[in-house]
């Protein structure tokens, strides 16, 4: 692709396997930051390494090590995961294209989410667990795993220390604490060494910023 081509929140393919774009900053070489969707993990490209893909019904992936399968054969209910592939926000919402949100109450116009953003029901696609039948997996461009065990061998967990160009965190990323009953963002100011600084007094390690369990990357400030 070329740059001018590459938009924010897109499906690409990048080193065979499937990201979305979450910034863009032409003033770097590697000019494209993206998130490896498998396992959260952030990683660098140029334009031209990457290939666009439109993601639609029946399609399949791992998102955070779990397998999903696409469809829109029924509105979704609370605590479903969405992807957001038409998305059309009013002033007050901050949604994009194809951010994955969780569903927290439904009416017959649409949804709102965990972020209080309100997306009607033609704006995304569910997200339903586990893989089916009729489902196309799309995880690799042009390799299809083996299975389920060649899968966890292309995507280690997140905790364990990878070679190449995979991020530390980055000055301005803001991240949501995910283990908290209230909805609490926070920022990177600073980081030193393997210690990961954020607003509000909070220290841990890249580690821990990268558990889902406890923290979810929201975006970076420069991208907006």
């Amino acid at each position: 692709m070329k740059l001018y081509q590459v938009r924010k929140g897109q499906f690409v393919y990048y080193n065979n396997k499937l990201h979305r774009v979450y910034g863009i900053k032409p003033m770097y070489k590697q000019s494209v930051h993206l998130i490896r969707l498998s396992d959260l993990t952030q990683h660098l490209a140029t334009a031209a390494e990457v290939e666009k893909y439109k993601p639609k019904e029946l399609d399949s992936f791992v998102y955070n090590h779990k397998p999903y399968t696409l469809r829109k054969d029924r509105n979704a209910q609370e605590r479903d995961m969405i992807l957001i592939t038409n998305p059309t926000p009013d002033s007050l919402d901050h949604y994009s294209l194809n951010e994955i949100e969780v569903v927290d109450t439904v009416d017959h116009k649409g949804v709102i989410t965990m972020d209080s953003n309100g997306i009607k029901h033609n704006e995304y696609l569910l997200m339903v667990p586990g893989r089916s039948t009729e489902s196309r997996v799309i995880d690799y461009q042009t390799v299809e795993p083996a299975g389920e065990e060649q899968l966890n061998m292309d995507y280690p967990d997140m905790h364990t220390n990878n070679s190449g160009n995979l991020l530390m965190p980055n000055l301005g990323d803001v991240y949501k604490q995910t283990n908290n009953d209230a909805s609490f963002e926070t920022m990177v100011v600073a980081i030193q060494n393997q210690t990961v600084f954020l607003g509000g007094g909070f220290v841990v390690s890249p580690e821990e910023l990268l558990d889902r369990e406890k923290w979810q990357f929201q975006y970076n400030l420069l991208d907006q």
